[in-house]
């Protein structure tokens, strides 16, 4: 039987900042699936120069974009106050959506923009796609094959002094809507997700530990920021199928001990990679061995942002259900919106959202195009 050949998805780029250098070199090894035709932003200069970078034939407006008949999906790259009202747009102007995390700042407007695709009938998606990676992807099947029994508890810590150090223009972080917590949290708390399945419940503590912080990276070197949002957050979670976990999210720690991420089970324990990248070292404990060994990992190449878009590209055209998907996004909203509610109210949350654990993903990428 011959295979259907089908034309890969037309994309539009909005938002092209820091990380949009990332998925133009990230779905290069897709042009089966994806194609790049246009990229937008609020600076039209800026987007011109992005398409000139990496040979795509349109840089302008996003009105432009969103206007455009010849876009099929929007990848959203924009700034995570603009996520839901560009998510919105998209929907209403009949495109699909890809965007990156988070899916919203607040469960409600979440939930708005999830009702208005399924009025569409359009799929949307969102990051982080670093859970498809064979780093996570490997703890997974080691769960799912019952190499460490039952899971029961879980912790997952992101602990360290914030970004004003390093990156070009941290202001943002210390904005509601940022801190450790809306810019990390979605890979650990995904990571959780795609392993152990949707949370139950939630109990958090948070503070500011500082009211303002100094900026010593460039070019805003001595700036002072003022801190808007909690900056040292440690949560504990219930698990729909019964474990327990405990999270901690930190701009205010210079260093620490405590693991990255790891799962225990009633017959082991594993040591995860940092959920933020996609690969990296996996470690199994079990009585039988009574000492930690690396678990091999199928990852045969590099794997970089877009996998995610690629992942739902290929679901569109297959009709199955694509990873990363709005509902997953969605619940990890509710969750971290979560904590700060009982922060702030000093009582246990109970979760309204669920979502279905996603699908695993076969070793290596079934739907890479072979170059």
């Amino acid at each position: 039987m011959a295979t259907e050949t089908r034309a890969p998805l037309r994309l539009g780029l909005i938002g092209c900042g820091n990380i949009s250098n990332a998925y133009f070199r990230g779905l290069k090894p897709f042009p089966h699936l994806i194609k790049i035709v246009a990229c937008a932003d609020l600076d039209v200069p800026r987007a011109q120069a992005k398409a000139a970078e990496h040979q795509v034939a349109r840089g302008g407006s996003v009105d432009e974009l969103l206007a455009d008949p010849t876009v099929d999906l929007i990848l959203n790259l924009t700034i995570p106050g603009a996520h839901a009202e560009v998510n919105r747009q998209a929907l209403a102007a009949g495109k699909h959506v890809y965007c990156e995390k988070p899916f919203a700042l607040t469960y409600a407007d979440g939930v708005k923009t999830l009702e208005a695709a399924r009025a569409k009938g359009l799929r949307i998606g969102c990051a982080p796609d670093t859970v498809l990676g064979q780093g996570i992807q490997t703890c997974r099947r080691l769960i799912d094959e019952g190499a460490i029994g039952e899971p029961v508890a879980a912790t997952a810590n992101m602990m360290g002094h914030g970004p004003e150090s390093w990156h070009p223009n941290p202001a943002f972080y210390y904005q509601v809507g940022g801190g450790p917590l809306f810019d990390m949290g979605p890979y650990y708390l995904t990571a959780l997700v795609t392993m152990l399945g949707p949370m139950k419940s939630v109990s958090a503590l948070a503070r500011m530990s500082f009211a303002e912080r100094l900026i010593t990276s460039k070019p805003f070197h001595g700036t002072r920021v003022k801190v808007e949002t909690p900056t040292h957050l440690c949560a504990a979670v219930e698990f729909q199928r019964g474990g327990i976990g405990t999270v901690s999210m930190s701009f205010d720690v210079w260093q620490h001990g405590a693991p990255m991420l790891e799962i225990y089970g009633t017959e082991g324990s594993i040591q995860c990679p940092d959920p933020n990248n996609f690969g990296g070292e996996v470690r199994l404990w079990t009585p039988k061995t009574d000492k930690w060994e690396n678990v091999p990992v199928h990852q045969p190449e590099p794997i970089g942002r877009g996998l995610g878009v690629a992942d739902f590209a290929d679901a569109l055209a297959t009709g199955r259900p694509h990873r990363q998907g709005a509902e997953l996004a969605l619940h990890v909203v509710e969750v971290m919106e979560s904590f700060h509610t009982s922060s702030d109210s000093g009582r246990r949350q109970e979760l309204q959202s669920t979502c279905e654990q996603p699908a695993a993903m076969p070793p290596g990428i079934p739907f890479k195009a072979k170059l």
